[in-house]
């Protein structure tokens, strides 16, 4: 089930509507988990055991934690929490990374061996819900949070609909307090919310998916198409993910507020980010910041020697491109953003007591960022590393024996959707329809639908981070 699908407005709406009419907060919680549930049901029912078994393996965890003060017991209770939802991940993430090979070698012995039989398949969702479940214990465990006493508040952290699937990956001690008391509907800022949902709606099905075919057509054979082409076909993907990430992330904050509960930022407009790193405080916002404090600091952070800290970031950003799937273009498009913020901090390092060459650098470091995140998109989007590798060399080499084109033309509808991201990032456009009476906004957003519906292409595609 979709955001842009007619069936979810259906189920949103009734969701909503019973939600509101009941006046007791447990029983709001309840009807809220129940139709969470439903909504993974949806994809596959049998996958909704995982999902209850990773909050129901936290909550016995979290409330051990709470019954013991002993530093090797509750040691041991963590592992197990590590262990069951870490295990449970790399198993349906990784195993059909292993067993593809495992299979080619059997199938070259002799020895009767299909890979579709052997291939299992990856539940949607599975990172994001895990690493909420897992944020609850580890924070339970670190005593910045205390343990639930209600398995239900827990289960609805964990299953809350709107973010379960493609994130944000929300933390536990910035939602459960939200879960103890009963929302009020006269504090939802309902403008706000119907704004950032259709603001999402046309991220994702005006503009992702309406790119989503050239990108899908030159990423299929890359070495079919001339240097421009390669250009356009990455741009292109450059913007496709960016509007279909962070517009289900606005429909899942949207969707969240009209329960009136709050979910983290995920992106403050990357494309304009000044720096590598400035970048991975934007986009993504609520990964970057999960890995930070439970992986790149614990791993020892900035503390220690140089080399050191460059080998807590690569191993940070080779997971992170881990997380994303067991695949080498993940790995490399996760070691070239760590080599980039290696490059970035020796570079602010050398340069912190030479201003002039700083000013110099403000001035081309945006483009060389954009262009390293896009040369990274490469790897990310690729099939494999021969299309990776053909792809970079019409996109960095300017070489291509292809004769098929994407149309040059693309190159200015690229240009100008990077002007208007400029302007919301300038906040341009920011909270001029909150002026005027219901009336207007209302007949005004009708208007709005009305003229963003033209535009819509008749075919969808799902949400990219749905397979993560």
């Amino acid at each position: 089930m979709l955001f842009v699908e007619f069936r979810f407005f259906l189920f949103f709406l009734v969701t909503f509507a019973v939600y509101w009419s009941l006046r007791n907060n447990t029983a709001r919680k309840v009807w809220l988990l129940a139709c969470s549930y439903f909504f993974y049901a949806a994809w596959n029912w049998k996958f909704l055991f995982l999902l209850m078994g990773s909050s129901a393996l936290d909550y016995l965890v979290g409330a051990m934690l709470a019954r013991t003060q002993n530093p090797r017991a509750r040691r041991g209770w963590l592992i197990l929490s590590l262990c069951g939802n870490l295990g449970t991940l790399a198993f349906l993430k990784y195993y059909n990374f292993l067993v593809n090979p495992a299979a080619q070698f059997l199938q070259w012995v002799g020895l009767p061996a299909s890979v579709h039989t052997l291939n299992i398949i990856i539940p949607v969702g599975v990172s994001f819900y895990t690493f909420h479940s897992m944020s609850y214990t580890i924070d339970v465990y670190r005593r910045k949070l205390r343990p639930v006493s209600n398995v239900i508040d827990l289960a609805c952290f964990v299953g809350f609909f709107p973010q379960m699937v493609a994130g944000p990956i929300v933390r536990a001690f910035q939602f459960l307090p939200q879960l103890q008391t009963a929302r009020k509907l006269a504090e939802v800022d309902v403008r706000g919310a119907l704004v950032l949902f259709l603001t999402g709606f046309i991220k994702k099905r005006c503009i992702a998916d309406a790119v989503a075919p050239e990108v899908d057509r030159y990423f299929a054979a890359p070495w079919n198409f001339d240097a421009a082409s390669a250009w356009v076909g990455v741009l292109f993907y450059a913007v496709q993910i960016y509007c279909d990430f962070s517009g289900y992330t606005d429909m899942a904050i949207a969707c969240a507020r009209l329960f009136g509960y709050e979910l983290t930022l995920n992106f403050r407009f990357p494309y304009t980010a000044r720096d590598i790193a400035d970048f991975w405080h934007r986009w993504h916002v609520s990964l970057s910041s999960w890995l930070r404090d439970y992986l790149y600091i614990p791993l020892g952070g900035n503390r220690g020697p140089t080399w050191f800290v460059y080998r807590n970031i690569m191993v940070t950003m080779i997971l992170g491109g881990l997380w994303h799937g067991a695949a080498w273009t993940f790995v490399i498009w996760g070691g070239l953003h760590g080599i980039g913020l290696i490059i970035h901090r020796q570079w602010a390092h050398q340069t912190e007591s030479i201003p002039a060459v700083r000013a110099v650098m403000q001035w081309i470091a945006l483009p060389l960022t954009f262009f390293w995140v896009c040369f990274a998109w490469i790897f990310f989007r690729s099939i494999d590393l021969r299309h990776a590798a053909s792809a970079l060399r019409g996109f960095v080499l300017f070489s291509s024996n292809g004769i098929d084109r994407l149309g040059a033309w693309n190159l200015l509808v690229v240009a100008g959707l990077g002007f208007i991201h400029w302007l919301n990032s300038r906040q341009l456009f920011a909270n001029w329809w909150r002026k005027g009476p219901d009336a207007l906004f209302a007949a005004g957003y009708g208007c709005t639908v009305a003229i963003v519906l033209l535009f819509v292409p008749t075919s969808y595609t799902p949400f990219i981070y749905f397979q993560f």
